[in-house]
């Protein structure tokens, strides 16, 4: 080693030292920007990556999230675009790993090339989660970086580092299903009524109503590192046949049935807690456990459906009727619709009969024939489901007539079906072929 490169290190480490007890001035020139915050964030950053301690490493990482959470969005916008010019994977060594391993192929070339691709943010990050709560925080950060991705799309790779790690941290091998009811703890049961996404919990008695019935089950995942937090969970009714409205399936004077008399499970509202865990895909197996556990306890179940909104249709359906000329719907159609330019058109009877047909014509154009720029289903909701393996069953008019649900359906709402001998060949129809596997009602057979 070089007398001026001794020279350096000395005065890097000396740096780094002085940043752990505290004295933040010496980085003011390590990083371009006005803000102290975006100057104290990538210069912590830097040093975490530079520490091989523990305690150091745990202090380092305790410093940045604090000083992440209370920075203004100036501040963590100016960390997120340092997170991807300067946190990728480093070229030199990249190319170097390139070239021995086209040498000399082998294991430890292999490993060797394998550490060289990482980005530098996937170590930051994992070395982040050591930090007190630094799971939970990490998904807050995560939030708070999907705000910036519209208007900054070169953020995308950071974004795909925290999915990656996030795939991995809350695999469903590391998760726990709970049952929740009405003697869950009360800081649990907070949770569900704040974070019910699809129905609202008006009040306690509304919660009471969901989950203390014999006909009625809540579940959720739990992770070790938010023990008292489902980082999702579904409501479920049970019945003895496939429900067609929200307003009835929730009514408060609803008369319970026994269980055990119930032949119908359906699943009415899944609510992700966590923004910052979007496309950590444990949705899909909260569904397979709770049938496999229903399964179980209730043996005379053999039909297991959704009561699911379709967030998108009156969006679509609003731009269809706003065209010169609809390539989905018929002039027919679209005069019969003009019933929803009375915001009170669900009221009357007449109404209602009148564009009924109209209704689920267009849904079924909406389904089965509309599709985004890659060629999918529009809805949401649909691609979750048939992307599960379920069968798109059945339209339910005026399904959801409270405000949410006229507003973002027009009151529509359907049943997917689980067919659990089938899931796994419409899952290949609808990934493999973009095939919609939809029953001949749907389908107006």
């Amino acid at each position: 080693m070089n007398t001026k490169t001794a020279k350096s290190n000395s005065r890097t480490g000396d740096l780094f030292n002085r940043l752990i007890r505290g004295d933040w001035s010496v980085f003011k020139k390590l990083v371009p920007g006005d803000s102290d915050d975006a100057l104290d964030l990538s210069s912590i950053a830097q040093a975490l990556l530079s520490r091989r301690g523990e305690a150091s490493g745990m202090m380092l990482a305790q410093r940045l999230l604090d000083t992440f959470e209370t920075s203004t969005q100036e501040a963590r916008l100016a960390f997120f675009l340092d997170l991807a010019q300067n946190f990728a994977a480093d070229p030199e060594s990249l190319s170097a790993a390139i070239e021995q391993y086209q040498q000399s192929p082998g294991d430890e070339a292999l490993a060797r090339l394998g550490r060289a691709v990482e980005p530098r943010r996937q170590e930051l990050i994992r070395r982040l989660n050591h930090s007190s709560g630094g799971t939970h925080r990490l998904i807050k950060m995560r939030e708070s970086l999907q705000g910036f991705l519209r208007a900054h799309p070169e953020l995308a790779a950071v974004d795909a580092d925290f999915l990656h790690l996030f795939e991995s941290w809350f695999n469903p091998g590391f998760l726990e299903m709970r049952r929740m009811d009405w003697r869950t703890p009360a800081n649990v049961l907070e949770k569900l009524i704040e974070y019910e996404a699809v129905h609202a919990v008006q009040d306690w008695s509304d919660l009471r109503n969901r989950l203390e019935p014999v006909d009625r089950r809540c579940f959720g995942f739990f992770h070790p590192q938010l023990a008292e937090e489902p980082l999702i969970f579904v409501e479920v009714a049970l019945t003895t046949e496939v429900p067609s409205s929200i307003q009835t399936l929730l009514h408060p004077e609803h008369i319970p049935i026994p269980a055990a008399q119930a032949s119908t499970a359906v699943f009415y509202s899944i609510s992700n807690t966590q923004k910052g865990l979007a496309g950590v895909p444990f949705g899909s197996f909260l569904l397979k456990h709770v049938i496999e556990s229903l399964q179980r306890e209730i043996p005379t179940l053999n039909t297991f459906v959704t009561l699911s909104p379709v967030p998108g249709f009156a969006r679509w359906l609003g731009g269809e009727r706003a065209a010169e000329k609809s390539e989905m719907l018929s002039e027919e159609t679209i005069e019969a619709l003009k019933v929803l330019d009375d915001d009170h058109w669900y009221e009357d009877e007449d109404k209602t009969q009148g564009v009924r047909a109209a209704m689920l014509d267009s849904a079924r154009a909406y389904f089965l024939r509309a599709r985004n720029a890659k060629g999918i289903v529009l809805d949401p909701v649909a691609r979750f489901h048939l992307r599960n393996g379920a069968e798109l069953h059945q339209l339910n008019f005026l399904g959801d007539v409270s405000p949410n649900g006229l507003k973002q359906s027009h009151g529509l709402m359907v049943n997917y079906l689980y067919k659990l001998r089938d899931i796994e060949r419409h899952h290949e129809a609808f990934v493999e072929r973009r095939e919609i596997v939809a029953s001949k009602a749907v389908l107006g057979k």
